[in-house]
């Protein structure tokens, strides 16, 4: 792959809030799936999967289940979880929000 300073090219780099929102939104939608998620997030499957290893505490490419959390640790990341599904709540309320007046704006534009 042909590299430009020292990072292949094609590959995106993410902050790692986004990362966090995108793995915390996975997990916010019991039923879905890492692709459609991606696909939402317009992330590639692979990535996000990584991503949802890496937030386990697991190797990218590692199969073994997550290590287990002690009771008062469970109660932080229940805490975490509540917060950063109102943080994806709120997002999700401003994207549909922008959607819809680049909607309107689209519509307005036209002759």
């Amino acid at each position: 792959m042909v590299q430009e300073n020292g990072v292949p090219v094609g590959m995106k780099h993410y902050p790692a809030e986004f990362k966090a929102d995108a793995v915390a939104l996975y997990r916010s939608r019991p039923g879905a799936t890492i692709k459609s998620v991606a696909g939402d997030l317009g992330v590639n499957t692979e990535t996000l999967r990584n991503w949802i290893r890496a937030a386990d505490g697991r190797r990218p490419g590692a199969h073994s289940t997550p290590p287990a959390t002690s009771q008062a640790g469970g109660e932080a990341v229940q805490t975490e979880l509540a917060a950063a599904r109102k943080r994806i709540r709120e997002l999700e309320e401003e994207r549909d929000i922008l959607r819809k007046a680049a909607r309107y704006f689209a519509t307005e534009t036209r002759w």
